[in-house]
């Protein structure tokens, strides 16, 4: 729906304000960014992840005393869905030399590397190939591919500054320094970045970058990177694919080696025994757990699958006491509620203001910090933007952005959100988009090296299941270069492994009933089961309907 009267006289304040703000920004004077002390200090008070009562003590499990997210808590402390007792192992439904977990960038970049090193390929996916966070990436890829200015090492620097300095420094290095080969991978594959008249990469800013190295595709990055891939992957011999297929358990044998999984078929609702030499797992992001009540940017199957999967087989946690929160989703019109609002806008100039039209924060801050100052000003300073259906937001000053660069720059560089907007008869080359804080990417995971190694051997994790690379926050454009760095070297280490070292034996879910001992001895009563697969929308009213309509059915 196009603005209510009430929120175009609002916008009136944000275009009283926009001409000395613009002039601000062509005399070069930003708005100050905050000191290390002023961060750490708005962090503490107003991030959702600094807040105790979010989080508790996990009583089961390599990681027990930790403290999480209730929501990820719930999920570690569940039953499994498969009754280790029931499922017979002797009969291996498929059996491949890799199998992949996970069917967005990080598992289709790892199918193409292991297709390449001669391994026979299942990628098993929840959803359809390609229904993953990697699709629905808009802003960039970051790289430094522009040495004249920027290189690896600064690149370094401004990912473990933004990562709070708590990035595994052997992950972060290995990110950087693979990043302009990943970039010169997706172009040589098709990918169209958008360039100069001479072939040059067009880059920009992004939140806590200290060099234009920001690479993209308008602003559907993802989904240009995700439909290049997939297609490749979809076009190579060696490489089946399963869809609606989730993994339900990791299948280990008689050495503690991974050795496939437990697949459940969404569709027949059977259970299928895959075999393999190598496991991948590539499953993703948490967003659908909506920690802490947060709407999300996420896809609809993103339930922190492989987080159950890796800790139940005795993988280390890394980090997962930090969620990231996008600053700017949207919050208006309703039925777009969460949806993610690239940084990109930021970077190209557009302001965060409130409802009087003041910044008041920069733009360019790191995404937790932008997060915290944005609920401040809504929830303390009292000068959100309210919304028809109660809740707050600010205003993101888009159409700064045809003025800073030209006349229809925003329709040009932002086609999916203007085509979007629009449909609602919203202009937002001409008025503001209204945005609050969006639980979007799970900053920690599943503990392993540079070489995608879990402590598990024949175990290989690439992607947002992944805990260590970004730290404690991930700097916008380092998502997609992580599920293609990563997403390489796991495919590649598992085909080698595969190959060398994997040792046969026999199947087994003992360690599925170790943990369900575990949990019935740390006094744990739950009908909870794990992992969730999908998440449930159903009104409470609906759902006693159709549990008694299932009921009478039997």
């Amino acid at each position: 729906m196009p603005y209510i009267e009430e929120l175009k006289d609002l916008i009136k304040a944000v275009e009283k304000t926009r001409p000395e703000r613009l002039a601000r920004k062509k005399r070069g004077e930003e708005f100050p960014r905050m000191s290390l002390d002023e961060a750490e200090d708005i962090l503490k008070k107003y991030h959702p992840d600094y807040k105790e009562e979010g989080r508790r003590e996990l009583k089961v499990g390599p990681n027990k005393g930790y403290r999480i997210a209730h929501e990820f808590a719930d999920l570690l402390e569940a039953g499994s869905r498969a009754n280790p007792d029931s499922i017979g192992l002797s009969r291996v439904d498929m059996e491949t030399d890799i199998l992949i977990i996970g069917g967005g960038g990080a598992g289709t970049a790892a199918a193409m590397l292991a297709e390449q090193n001669g391994a026979r390929i299942i990628l098993a996916t929840k959803l359809r190939h390609g229904d993953a966070n990697t699709m629905m990436a808009e802003g960039g890829i970051q790289a430094a591919t522009k040495t004249e200015k920027d290189s690896p090492c600064v690149h370094y620097l401004d990912t473990v500054g933004g990562g709070h300095f708590k990035n595994e420094p052997e992950l972060a290095q290995t990110l950087v320094a693979e990043a302009p080969d990943a970039i010169r991978w997706l172009e040589n594959l098709g990918v169209m970045f958008a360039k100069f008249p001479d072939g040059r990469l067009h880059s920009m800013h992004g939140g806590g970058t200290s060099r234009k190295r920001m690479h993209f595709c308008g602003d559907i990055t993802g989904a240009e990177i995700m439909r290049t891939i997939r297609d490749e992957a979809r076009n190579r011999e060696n490489i089946t694919v399963l869809e609606f297929s989730p993994a339900i358990e990791l299948i280990l044998n008689e050495h503690g080696h991974c050795a496939g999984a437990i697949l459940y078929n969404l569709e027949t609702e059977e259970y299928l025994v895959v075999k393999a030499r190598a496991t991948i797992m590539a499953t993703g992001g948490c967003g659908r757990l909506h920690v802490q009540g947060f709407m999300t940017t996420n896809h609809y199957g993103a339930t922190a699958d492989g987080i159950v999967l890796g800790y139940r087989a005795g993988v280390n946690l890394k980090l997962l006491h930090t969620v990231q929160y996008h600053p700017t989703g949207a919050v208006y019109p309703e039925q777009v509620e969460g949806l993610l609002i690239t940084e990109k806008f930021r970077g190209a100039g557009a302001n965060i203001v409130n409802i009087d039209g003041e910044q008041f924060v920069n733009e360019r801050e790191p995404r937790d910090v932008e997060t915290a100052a944005i609920i401040r000003e809504c929830l303390e300073r009292g000068k959100g933007v309210p919304t028809p259906t109660g809740k707050l937001g600010v205003w993101l000053d888009s159409p700064m952005v045809d003025v800073l660069m030209e006349e229809g720059a925003v329709e040009r560089e932002f086609p999916g959100k203007f085509i979007m907007y629009r449909r609602f008869g919203i202009d937002i080359a001409r008025e503001p988009m209204l945005v609050y804080p969006t639980l979007h990417y799970q900053n920690g995971g599943l503990e392993y090296n540079a070489r995608g190694e879990t402590s598990i051997p024949g175990l290989f994790i690439a992607g947002e299941v992944s805990g260590g690379v970004h730290g404690e926050n991930r700097l916008m454009g380092n998502s997609l270069l992580d599920v293609v760095v990563f997403g390489r070297i796991a495919g590649e280490s598992a085909a080698g492994y595969a190959r060398d070292k994997a040792k046969d034996g026999r199947l087994s879910l003992q360690h599925v009933k170790d943990y369900n001992q575990e949990l019935e001895k740390s006094g744990i009563v739950t009908d909870r089961v794990a992992p969730m697969l999908l998440p449930d929308y159903a009104n409470p009213e609906v759902r006693e309907r159709q549990l008694t309509a299932h009921h009478v059915g039997k």
